[in-house]
């Protein structure tokens, strides 16, 4: 049999089929082999204004690879929400990249953040590329700033900057309520993480466009985070009236962590 162009064509649009049936056949899992820091998901029961969060991951760290896990359930009341913070926290390989996520502060200096991140499998590490090809799902942990804050500050050595936001107690609720129905969503239907629309700050900014009339608008500062703290002083959300090049200094916690780092008052601390 001789193949002319057709033939060709023919083939390549079965092969071509075939990929899409294949691409599209993966599914999302919360049955893997997962690592043990992120073995276990969070969930949440509303009732009124109590939420009540199983699982705050509260690990205590030798280093970055030795730690005790350890979870704690909390009820929290949303007419005692006084604070959000946006945390970023660059890598030290390129400036653009960088991990973001959210502490929530309550009445009696409580504080819980909730932070977007790959649910890795045992021996998986991040990969940008990877990260388009339905290769992590994607889980939002929430944790004790004793636990979330100081992996990064005091462990991994990495710059932490928190930002206070200038929002309304009632958006703030709206903001926490709206992570939380997501937490539980992920509990019962995973989702894979995706490098350009599911990541930490993509993530972040969809809550924020539900429940804020000023929208943040799609921009290179999202999707490469370290560059969105900038955004985010440039829509006026963060809590401050210094100009931006002073910002950084102000808002870096990355030394008093380190000094109050054994601290009962750790997170009433780092915000001083």
């Amino acid at each position: 049999m001789v193949f002319t162009r057709k033939h060709t064509h023919i083939l390549l649009g079965a092969v071509a089929i075939s990929i899409i049936a294949i691409w599209l056949g993966v599914q999302p899992s919360n049955n893997r082999d997962w690592a043990l820091d992120q073995a276990i998901l969070p969930y949440a029961e509303v009732s009124d204004n109590l939420v009540t969060i199983y699982n705050v991951r509260n690990f205590t760290y030798a280093s970055t690879t030795s730690y005790t896990p350890a979870y704690y359930n909390k009820t929290y009341d949303l007419n005692q929400i006084t604070s959000v913070d946006y945390i970023v926290s660059p890598f030290s390989d390129w400036e653009g990249s960088a991990h973001t996520f959210l502490s929530f502060g309550f009445e009696e200096d409580i504080y819980v953040s909730i932070s977007i991140e790959i649910r890795k499998e045992k021996g998986e590490s991040f990969s940008p590329l990877k990260g388009l090809f339905k290769q992590y799902e994607i889980m939002y942990v929430v944790g004790d700033e004793q636990d979330l804050v100081k992996l990064r500050t005091n462990y991994r050595k990495d710059q932490v900057y928190m930002y206070p936001i200038k929002i309304s107690k009632e958006k703030s609720r709206e903001l926490f309520l709206s992570m939380i129905q997501k937490v539980n969503r992920l509990k019962e239907t995973p989702q894979f993480y995706n490098t350009l629309t599911s990541t930490c700050t993509t993530e972040i900014a969809k809550h924020v466009n539900l429940i804020s009339p000023k929208k943040i608008p799609f921009s290179y500062k999202v999707l490469f985070p370290g560059y969105s703290d900038r955004l985010v002083y440039d829509l006026g959300l963060i809590d401050t009236d210094l100009p931006f090049e002073e910002i950084r200094t102000r808002f870096n916690i990355n030394q008093k962590a380190l000094l109050y780092a054994g601290s009962p008052d750790f997170s009433v601390k780092i915000r001083e």
